[in-house]
């Protein structure tokens, strides 16, 4: 006998990984800053991480990019059409994973809006 069952993919990585960069760029610095570590910070971009500094030095292209990953992550996790197996094991997995998936999904949207508010309007104001 076959099995054809599908597998749940599990986006959570993806959607995780898009986070990162934001949360790195502004909503990190800015906390630390606020709590009184901006050596830290200074040692963190300069001498341990030095990479880090072009994702503040391109806000606009770090959230961009990581907004259209967000887009898609959130697409793929609430298309129409969307079902788990019938099998009742493969379905226990399959909305376990669905669980997770939009946890990390909810999470990364909220840390994506704070390096926003952190990068874009906080220096309006």
């Amino acid at each position: 006998m076959e099995n054809n069952a599908v597998k749940p993919k599990k986006w959570g990585i993806w959607i995780l990984f898009a986070s990162v960069p934001t949360l790195l760029c502004c909503a990190l610095p800015v906390i630390l800053v606020s709590l009184g570590m901006g050596s830290t910070v200074v040692s963190l971009y300069s001498e341990q991480l030095p990479f880090l500094q072009w994702f503040g030095m391109n806000p606009a292209l770090t959230f961009g990019i990581t907004a259209v990953i967000l887009l898609i992550a959130g697409w793929l996790l609430y298309r129409p059409g969307r079902t788990c197996p019938a099998d009742p094991d493969l379905a226990k997995a399959c909305q376990s994973a669905n669980r997770w998936n939009h946890r990390f999904f909810w999470s990364a949207v909220v840390i994506w809006c704070i390096g926003a508010f952190f990068a874009f309007v906080l220096p309006l104001i």
